[in-house]
């Protein structure tokens, strides 16, 4: 009878752990057994191999211990030799593994103790799993907790079937939280580590404020509105994109609801952060304009190469555009993913006077002409002497007071100038000791080799080693701040698809790829071959 009830009470034992901590009850079982055979182990000696099971039905417990059949019986606490072996199992070999079975063991207090830890570390082990393959599904999801406590300004949650933590640098400014308040936050990261893992909470991520709008806008929910970027200045202000695949419904006052119920109410659990709501449009000029509201924008200049805009606002505006610390333009360069420049109207026009100053005394000098003919040219839209040079000359004599060999002259001596550029550069390209092979890449010219000597590309080779990033410069995200790196050919008005070519032509001479590399597979040529 107290056989049954032991049996009984390890049966309850696994189920009632396993209720409480939420994991499998063949896990708890498996943790007994291991608890029982290190137990065990105690008894009979630490090299035994002694194995334990516990039937899940009956809580009966089998314990035996492993024997391997050997010609001469060296530690029989292990072996068994092969008479006595197949005298158990007639089919018994040498290699072979007997059991043994083993009576029952009273537990001591040490034997005690010692199983009891191995349960309590597999359980937690155990637990610590469930709680990983239960939550890192659920990254991106917005969960509601109750604030345990708050270590060094980090709060750390209690979600019900686990513990998360809300860093301090992961919580709206001026927020306090104390024991036993109710928070809700967006599941960011899970980690394995080594005391657990850890479920990384945040109120400023901005997927955050996008889960909310999701909760609050049913159109949302449904696919109909999608959130195309958002950006946010935590506890302070946002900015957030929409766009709609239903013409008939507008997204921005969807999101904002009647009398800007739906929006309130985000605002409300983000401390009261005001957020702009913008239509998104994939014409970047447009969608600046939006960004950029309240202030009033006059013009746009778009560098698509540089992934960099250029605003001009009116004098009035522009404390407005820039906004308090740099607020609004922040935000805005955050949201659409460009570097801002703000200026005013009265500074471009100085910047305009500026350029047409510079471009009339490069004329100038440059064309040996007077004053009145070089403002001729830079007025009507001449920016270098390249392009005086290579012009159709028909387009200069169309100047009014220019005549046909007027403009001949100023194309030939612009010829002859750059021709003198061009033979200064070369000087200089040999004193850095350039390649003249790096000639034979179409595209490069003296001034660009001289460009690359300073930056100790001197060869073929060494050009063929570059990636275009190198040659054009390239641009980095990094905390919603946009930082752009110059390349080599940083003064040269040459494009990423030309730099590419360029190494790749690079490349052909100097023998790392060859024609038939380039060439389309067979495949590609038969699928696109007339039938």
């Amino acid at each position: 009878m107290a056989v049954s009830a032991n049996r009984l009470e390890l049966l309850q034992i696994a189920d009632a752990v396993a209720r409480e901590k939420s994991i499998d009850r063949m896990i708890v079982i498996a943790s007994m057994q291991d608890a029982i055979e290190k137990a065990a182990k105690t008894r009979y000696g630490a090299e035994t191999e002694i194995r334990a099971e516990i039937n899940p039905k009956t809580g009966e417990l089998r314990l035996w211990r492993l024997l391997e059949v050997v010609e001469a019986v060296e530690d029989p606490s292990k072996q068994i030799s092969l008479g006595d072996a197949q005298g158990r199992n007639a089919a018994a070999k040498l290699g072979d593994f007997v059991t043994e079975p083993l009576p029952p063991i009273e537990f001591g207090r040490i034997a005690a103790q010692s199983a009891k830890q191995v349960i309590v570390q597999k359980v937690r082990d155990a637990e610590r799993e469930r709680m990983y393959d239960e939550y890192i599904n659920r990254v991106g999801e917005i969960v509601n907790g109750t604030v345990k406590r708050v270590e060094y300004g980090n709060v750390i949650v209690d979600l019900g079937r686990g513990e998360a933590i809300i860093r301090r640098d992961e919580l709206i400014p001026r927020e306090m939280y104390r024991y036993g308040d109710r928070v809700r936050a967006y599941i960011y990261d899970v980690r394995r580590e080594q005391r657990g893992p850890q479920i990384f909470l945040s109120r400023t991520h901005p997927q955050f404020m996008a889960k909310l709008f999701m909760q609050e806008v049913p159109e949302i929910y449904d696919g109909i509105i999608t959130i195309r970027s958002i950006a946010r200045d935590p506890g302070s202000r946002a900015k957030i994109a929409v766009t709609s695949n239903d013409s008939s419904i507008d997204p921005v006052g969807a999101c904002v609801g009647m009398r800007g119920s739906r929006v309130q109410a985000v605002v409300g659990e983000l401390q009261g952060e005001k957020i702009d709501i913008i239509p998104w449009t994939e014409n970047i000029a447009d969608l600046v304009v939006s960004a950029l509201q309240p202030a009033d924008v006059a013009k746009v200049v778009l560098d698509e190469q540089a992934e960099k805009i250029e605003v001009v606002v009116p004098d009035e505006q522009l404390s407005l555009a820039i906004g308090r610390r740099g607020q609004n333009v922040r935000l805005a360069s955050q949201l659409i993913g460009w570097d801002i420049d703000i200026l005013t109207e009265q500074e471009e026009s100085e910047r305009r006077q500026k350029e047409f100053t510079e471009r009339s005394a490069l004329f100038m000098q440059a064309l040996d002409v007077d004053e009145m003919v070089a403002q001729l040219l830079a007025s009507e839209g001449f920016s270098s002497v390249e392009q005086l040079a290579y012009i159709d000359v028909g387009e200069i004599a169309s100047i009014q007071g220019f005549d046909e060999e007027t403009a001949a002259e100023i194309q030939n001596r612009a010829t002859e100038y750059l021709a003198e550029i061009e033979r200064q550069n070369d000087e200089e390209r040999i004193a850095l000791g350039v390649d003249d092979a790096l000639y034979d890449i179409p595209g490069l010219n003296a001034a660009m080799l001289v460009a690359l000597g300073k930056d100790g590309i001197k060869t073929v080779e060494d050009f063929a080693g570059n990636a275009a990033d190198d040659l054009v410069g390239w641009t980095e995200r990094k905390d919603g701040e946009v930082k752009r790196f110059d390349g080599t050919f940083k003064d040269f008005p040459v494009s990423r698809e030309e730099a590419e070519d360029m190494i790749l032509n690079a490349r052909l001479k100097a023998g790392w790829i060859t024609e038939a590399d380039l060439a389309p597979p067979a495949e590609e040529l038969e699928e696109g071959a007339p039938a």
